[in-house]
């Protein structure tokens, strides 16, 4: 997905936000669409907002006894200050400084943690899923799909990314980035590992401290905290960036990076993440949930993807999804269909008092609804393609 949003970038000028607002000139329909696809990045930003304020927070107190209300507001204020830089490239810069720090803690301290654990155990899960039936699993799935492919990102990355560039080097370059992703992610399991039971921050600094030694608990204090605070960073820009590359193009001033609108927009995203912070949210729920909500946002995005990466009007020949990368756009719109309605099932069913739905028969409805749904996108992409509709 981000192969195809940052191919877009390069091949048509135009970065996704963009790409959507063109593909829809002109239609009765385009300001809905325009307005439901902004908000479902700016009110799921929001939602995974509370989850990094909450994050560096937990980190900071590891480390620190200081009073929570208070380290939320200074958190809030150090993000206005780096939101406030006029230059892009600073801001991404400082970010990936906190990314790769966050990266060598946790490595660090998986390492460490993978003493106690066999090699075969850990390849065995690199390549053999095994999910778990506890109450509860199959939200966290979701929740680590929604916090791994970030829908928002797609829209970051294509905002931010250089159009000079070719599609080899980006790919490169995205391989990279999406391999050593991938390796911090594993060290981030693998150091929850060294807990039992219930979970938590304060007990998973605990065990860690009872296996590895006092230092322990800073190293992944400080972790917690450059995970939380550049993300803490990153939703908000990248709400603003989406609203300005949807909006934008009718009034460009309007929508710079110092306009007022810009500013209101990541500001309305670190304000209901203060709001939660300091309202006494535990922090583990709030995180899953949010990450959940992302991934319910995620089918909704991809769908859109899909039809600008075959618009031929936008990608020419050069840009266009060849089959085999429509094939895998299939899959994961299917996949991230099946996951989306399972969370819409499960919060329905929590609503009116029935607990979690357990029956088999659900797996077969969500998988036939996901498989209509798909087969109805991808009879819109083929006319898309042969230009008999446009998007």
């Amino acid at each position: 997905m981000q192969e195809a949003a940052a191919r877009v970038s390069i091949v048509s000028g135009l970065n996704l936000g963009q790409a959507i607002a063109q593909s829809f000139e002109g239609k009765s329909s385009r300001w809905f669409i325009l307005v439901l696809v902004v908000g479902a990045i700016i009110f799921g930003s929001a939602a995974y907002q509370t989850g990094n304020i909450l994050g560096a927070l937990v980190g900071i107190q590891l480390v620190f006894d200081v009073s929570a209300k208070v380290l939320v507001l200074i958190i809030g204020l150090v993000v206005v200050l780096v939101l406030s830089i006029p230059s892009l490239r600073i801001v991404a810069r400082l970010m990936g400084f906190l990314v790769v720090f966050m990266g060598l803690v946790f490595l660090t301290t998986a390492i460490f943690v993978a003493q106690d654990l066999s090699s075969q155990e850990i390849l065995q899960g690199l390549v053999i899923p095994k999910l778990p039936h506890e109450n509860g699993a199959d939200l966290l799935i979701l929740g680590l799909i929604g916090t791994t492919v970030v829908p928002y990102n797609l829209f970051l990355g294509s905002g931010v990314s250089d159009k000079t560039h070719q599609l080899r080097e980006m790919r490169l370059g995205l391989a990279v980035a999406i391999f050593l992703g991938g390796i911090i992610s594993m060290a981030v399991l693998i150091v929850g590992t060294a807990i039992q039971g219930e979970f938590s921050f304060a007990a998973l600094a605990k065990a860690l401290t009872s296996q590895l030694g006092g230092w322990a608990v800073y190293l992944f204090g400080f972790g917690m905290f450059a995970a939380g605070f550049s993300s803490a960073i990153t939703a908000p820009l990248a709400s603003a960036i989406t609203a300005q590359s949807l909006f934008g193009n009718q009034n460009p001033e309007k929508w710079k990076r110092n306009s007022i609108n810009f500013r209101l927009v990541w500001a309305f995203v670190l304000l209901v993440g203060l709001g939660f912070g300091l309202s006494d949210v535990k922090p583990v729920p709030a995180i899953i949930l949010a990450q959940a909500l992302n991934g319910l946002v995620l089918p909704f995005i991809s769908i859109f993807l899909v039809f600008v990466i075959n618009n031929p009007h936008l990608m020419n020949n050069e840009g266009l999804n060849k089959k085999w990368n429509n094939v895998q756009m299939g899959i994961v719109v299917w996949v991230t269909l099946n996951l989306g309605f399972f969370n819409v099932l499960k919060a329905t069913y929590k609503a009116i008092g029935l607990g979690t739905p357990t029956e088999d028969y659900w797996w077969f409805i969500i998988g036939s609804i996901s498989t209509l749904v798909s087969i109805i996108v991808w009879i819109r992409v083929y006319k898309i393609r042969h230009r008999l509709v446009s998007v």
